[in-house]
């Protein structure tokens, strides 16, 4: 797989039927090793273990309804009473981190209306902070840690 620009950790490989897996500590279960999975691992891994973030207030694949459609978030941030508090998509490293790519986790705020969106593709990551008085949002220089939230 591709080397990011995140921090290591003890990954959990799988193989069954020709295909690779990875662990995924939040689902708790091995899923289907693709490059936007490796970021997302890695990502959640730095959350938790260099920014400080509960692993029982994250969630992977948080589906969303819109009507009748249904969007899937890649990761959702909660706060202590359980409100979406951060929205986190990934892409794999291949793919370039554009104002496309940053409106569709601003759609899905749409519904949640989170304080928090970041994009990452495993080697940039872009983070900024909503200020709904102003409607608009300012970008943050790096991740905050939890206990900046």
């Amino acid at each position: 797989m591709f080397p990011l620009n995140l921090p290591t950790y003890e990954i959990k490989l799988s193989e069954s039927d020709g295909k690779r897996h990875i662990f995924d500590i939040l689902r708790r279960k091995y899923v289907a090793l693709t490059p936007e999975e490796w970021v997302r691992q890695h990502f959640i891994h730095y959350l938790i273990e260099h920014k400080g973030y509960p692993q029982g207030l994250l969630a992977n694949e948080t589906e969303l309804r819109c009507g009748e459609k249904k969007l899937r978030c890649d990761s959702v941030l909660y706060d202590k009473e359980m409100h979406p508090k951060m929205i986190i998509e990934y892409k794999a490293p291949t793919v370039k981190l554009t104002q496309d790519v940053f409106d569709q986790v601003v759609a899905y705020n749409f519904l949640l209306r989170v304080d928090y969106l970041v994009v990452s593709n495993g080697l940039e990551h872009i983070c900024c902070v909503m200020d709904y008085d102003a409607q608009r949002y300012r970008f943050l220089r790096e991740i905050p840690s939890y206990s900046d939230l």
